[in-house]
């Protein structure tokens, strides 16, 4: 009996130390970060996490992950990810989800997932590529844009050149014209 609670702590502390080197990492990271336990009950987030989704540790720390900000997180596509993907796969990555966040408005993130089975714990990257989407959407326009742009030009061009071609042709078609003449006033003037 004794050696399961030396197991038991010994699985506790490993526990307690992987949550520690987890938090280390995760709080230099750029990107948003969420370590959540066995229940998807949040252990921790980085300071990314609490700016970008403007909210504070105390509204997040101990907090059922689908519960965080007024339900916000309660999104099905998140939900089949953790609960029925990540638990098959224990790793997911770029998996993207948009979502009409109550604070900050529509978001676009791209999710990456870890299930660390030894103890029992999931750590949740979190990049939002809202502006990214944004910026691609306005380029993909600006391109469509002068592509419209560059057919009606070449359509211009293409009519001024045989606009041009035509008056080469009337102008070719004068000097052979003034050539005739010119020998036939020449061989009357002989006559």
């Amino acid at each position: 009996m004794e050696n399961n609670k030396l197991n038991l702590g010994s699985t506790q502390e490993s526990k307690e130390l992987a949550v520690h080197y987890m938090k280390t990492l995760v709080d230099v990271a750029r990107e948003a970060f969420l370590i959540l336990d066995a229940n998807l009950r949040v252990i921790s987030g980085n300071p990314i996490f609490y700016k970008n989704f403007q909210v504070s540790e105390k509204e997040t720390e101990n907090m059922l992950f689908y519960k965080l900000g007024n339900g916000q997180w309660n999104i099905p596509e998140l939900k089949k990810l953790l609960e029925e993907v990540l638990p098959q796969k224990k790793d997911v990555r770029d998996y993207e989800v948009t979502h009409i966040f109550e604070k900050i408005g529509t978001k676009t993130i791209l999710l990456n997932a870890k299930q660390i089975d030894s103890v029992q714990l999931i750590i949740l990257a979190m990049e939002d590529i809202t502006a990214k989407n944004q910026l691609e959407q306005k380029l993909s326009e600006y391109t469509k844009n002068l592509e419209i742009k560059l057919i009606a030009r070449t359509k211009q061009l293409t009519a001024r050149v045989k606009e041009l071609e035509e008056l080469n042709q009337n102008k070719a078609g004068r000097e052979i014209k003034m050539e005739k003449l010119e020998k036939e006033i020449n061989e009357l003037k002989k006559k």
